[in-house]
């Protein structure tokens, strides 16, 4: 099954009942995220309200409102249009299409754009720092626009890893009747018979330096790894979130999985525009939507479709800002048991696009459903219920295909996001244990002060079956910015070492990433966390079936090297990232800045 099967079928004003009522009978959801009530803000502009209002009306007449227009909700239309990224490049003609819809439905749009920044391209440098950095800003800017302009309703477009969470956070914040629309997913590319990625070209730079792949060749993945618009086309970070967010709701069925250059991805988009203005005349909005249980179904999907480290510290910065009760301990429990059913890169076979054609997330979630593990009264965007909205859909998978595996035959019996604690860890870390044969190991520390110095170490082939490589003073605050360690992840595959040899950081991993790697090591090292006081050739055990993070060294020691640890300087002291330094949170809270 492709596509929406109920374009249209929520009729207007149709009236809520069940959980929502529910929830406004307790008093659940009175108040905005910030403080504020539930009242609308129509009467801000309207053209009978008292003179006090007439600025108002002045401003807006210049951007082409009447009389008439005073009357409808003002409607936020927030994107990240960029051609810095092919997640973003297209994202204005979806809000093109969403500003036509809501007003043909009575709405006042106003648009507006946010930021977005490329974590492919900023990968491996510098610039990497103010990824999780823009999330922020993001969010920020978000909240800013649509609480300084009252708007009755927000609607974001975004495509990319930084621009999704921070719009969930935004959105949340605000706490006024929303969607989120995701860009889409890029189409596979294709050479030598095997479908690419933008991680296939990381993984062919390991792979020629080490000898094992051709100059042609290496060329020719580098040319058609990204063919068009969309994000990156495994179950990477981007759709990854895509996944979660309409696992909670906030986007329509089926609005997740598709292609961003298909003419479906604009029909949904409008399709949005439309139902948000139903949102706000029924007054639903996040808080009653983005409950502890619809966390938990998002936690649920992304463990069976095998998704990406990163949504664990994006799902958490999302709670935070819902002030939704979200922990490390919820992603080990639902962990335990949800199974892996889908087969999709990184460590599987295919892309998102794949997933799509064979049902999308409504599919896997309805498989999820029957097996118990969802909470199906959530409410949704489209105003209905999780197990309304998947009632039509099949609960099994089609024939045929093994994109979707039956449930009792799934790839891993339980989820591939294990969280590890031990003596390097006492806060917790995230390890993503799908696609290995062994899940842990005990070797000798190779200890890096940069992801550049380890990077420079594998591709110097000084890296030997059995080390566990140790990234510090990469997270949150000692980046600053918790860079994704991709480069060197990638290079570790492609040089053949990928079940040989461990590495654990306080920063974080791309989407893309697999291999017995375990990040968001907390404490960080640039606040004293145990990550700081390894010593090159300690021994180090990593065991994913102990959930164990472990440095064999005795305490004593470890008090001996702790009374000699001096915090290292700030890398950066003015700007945005000396800002975020002084604010952000632990890795373990989601690196939260408010």
């Amino acid at each position: 099954m492709t596509g929406n099967p109920y374009p249209g079928k929520m009729d207007k004003g149709q009236p809520n009942t069940g959980p929502r009522e529910q929830a406004r009978a307790s008093g659940k959801g009175d108040a905005g995220a910030s403080g504020g009530g539930r009242k609308l803000n129509w009467n801000s502009h309207h053209v009978t309200a008292g003179d006090e209002k007439a600025p108002n009306r002045a401003m807006l007449r210049a951007v082409g409102f009447t009389d008439a227009d005073f009357d409808k909700p003002i409607v936020g239309v927030a994107h990240a249009q960029s051609n810095i990224t092919p997640c973003n490049n297209g994202l204005g003609e979806l809000a093109g299409a969403i500003t036509g819809a809501i007003q043909a439905a009575g709405g006042m749009p106003q648009v507006y754009g946010t930021i977005t920044v490329s974590d492919g391209i900023s990968m491996g440098t510098e610039g990497m720092k103010c990824s999780l950095v823009s999330r922020e800003v993001i969010a920020d800017s978000i909240e800013a626009v649509s609480r300084a302009q009252s708007h009755d309703g927000v609607i974001v477009v975004g495509g990319c890893d930084k621009n999704m969470p921070g719009a969930m956070i935004g959105l949340a914040r605000l706490n006024i009747p929303a969607i989120f629309v995701y860009g889409g997913t890029i189409k596979p590319g294709h050479h030598g018979g095997q479908d690419l990625t933008i991680v296939s070209v990381f993984e062919a730079v390991g792979a020629y330096g080490a000898g094992k792949m051709s100059r042609e060749d290496f060329e020719a993945i580098e040319r058609k790894a990204c063919p068009g618009n969309g994000s990156c086309g495994g179950m990477y970070t981007a759709n990854t979130m895509s996944s979660a967010f309409e696992a909670m709701g906030m986007s329509l069925p089926y609005s997740s999985t598709m292609s961003a250059v298909d003419a479906e991805k604009a029909d949904s988009a409008a399709e949005s525009g439309r139902t948000l203005i139903r949102l706000i005349e029924q007054d639903l909005r996040p808080r009653d939507i983005l409950t502890k249980e619809a966390f938990e179904n998002a936690i649920t999907v992304i463990m069976a479709v095998g998704g990406s480290t990163n949504a664990v510290l994006h799902l958490m910065a999302i709670a935070h800002a819902m002030q939704v009760e979200l922990t490390l301990d919820d992603f080990e429990r639902i962990r335990e048991r949800t199974p892996v059913f889908c087969d999709l890169k990184p460590s599987g076979q295919y892309v998102a696009a794949d997933l799509h054609a064979v049902g999308g997330i409504p599919r896997v979630m309805k498989m999820l459903l029957k097996a118990g593990l969802l909470h199906g009264d959530c409410l949704t965007v489209t105003g209905r219920t999780v197990a309304e909205n998947l009632a039509d859909v099949p609960d099994v998978p089609d024939a045929g295909q093994d994109v979707i595996r039956p449930f009792d035959q799934p790839l891993y019996a339980d989820g591939h996001l294990a969280i590890l604690r031990g003596n390097l860890a006492p806060s917790g870390s995230v390890a993503k244990i799908s696609g290995l044969k062994s899940i842990k190991i005990t070797g000798p520390a190779r200890v890096f002060d940069s992801e550049e110095a380890c990077m420079e170490a594998i591709m110097g082939d000084r890296i030997q079956p059995g080390d566990v490589l140790v990234i510090r003073y990469e997270g949150p605050r000692g980046g600053p910015g918790m860079r994704e360690m991709l480069s060197p992840t990638s290079a570790i595959i492609g040089k053949g070492l990928g079940d040989s040899v461990g590495l654990i950081t306080d920063g974080r991993f791309s989407g893309g990433t697999f291999g017995l790697v375990v990040g968001h090591v907390a404490p960080e090292a640039y606040v004293g966390g145990p990550i700081a006081l390894v010593h090159e050739g300690d021994t180090i055990e990593l065991d994913a079936e102990k959930l164990e993070l472990n440095l064999h060294v005795d305490d004593a020691e470890l008090q001996r090297r702790r009374s000699e640890w001096v915090q290292p300087a700030p890398n950066y002291t003015r700007g945005v990232l000396a800002k975020y330094a002084r604010l952000v949170s632990g890795a373990e809270r989601g690196a939260v800045t408010d």
